[in-house]
């Protein structure tokens, strides 16, 4: 059996319909949490992609996938890796127990900034799907938008 990448997923990802599409072999490993940390947008306003960046008390919902190696490498790709994601592994908390999966995190120095709107729309969609809470997308969306208008 071929090794196993154990993937968390807080953005575009946590939609199975589009990792359906992407990488066919994924499958859904559970839900998870990645605390320390909070959810963020960064990049070109109109086109901003989400993080994740440490925050104490901070807690991001994941969606942990398995992927064989070759989706791996493919998602290396996908996320742009290593231009512009660097890719950690990191403790999430799934159920009671500690796993440690791949996160892809956006490299430092991008200003933060406002998502698209289809992008805000799979993410969304996401969070139902998975039953995350939705106040924590909500509060990255809210944030991106405040710091919108103070830079203008």
């Amino acid at each position: 059996m071929e090794e196993q990448i154990t993937y968390a997923a807080y953005g575009a990802n946590i939609s199975v319909a589009q990792m359906a599409v992407r990488f066919p072999d994924a499958r859904v490993y559970g839900r998870a949490e990645l605390r320390g940390y909070e959810l963020v947008f960064r990049g070109p306003s109109g086109s901003a992609a989400a993080t994740i960046e440490p925050k104490e008390g901070g807690v991001v919902p994941v969606l942990l996938w398995r992927l064989s190696r070759r989706d791996g490498r493919a998602l290396d790709i996908y996320e742009n890796w290593p231009v512009l994601r660097e890719k950690k592994v990191m403790e999430v908390r799934m159920n009671s127990r500690t796993v440690p999966a791949t996160v892809y995190v956006m490299a430092q120095g991008y200003p933060p900034g406002r998502p698209a709107q289809h992008y805000c729309d799979i993410l969304a969609e996401g969070y139902r799907t998975c039953g995350f809470d939705p106040a924590v997308l909500e509060a990255a969306l809210a944030h991106s938008l405040e710091v919108e208008h103070e830079h203008h």
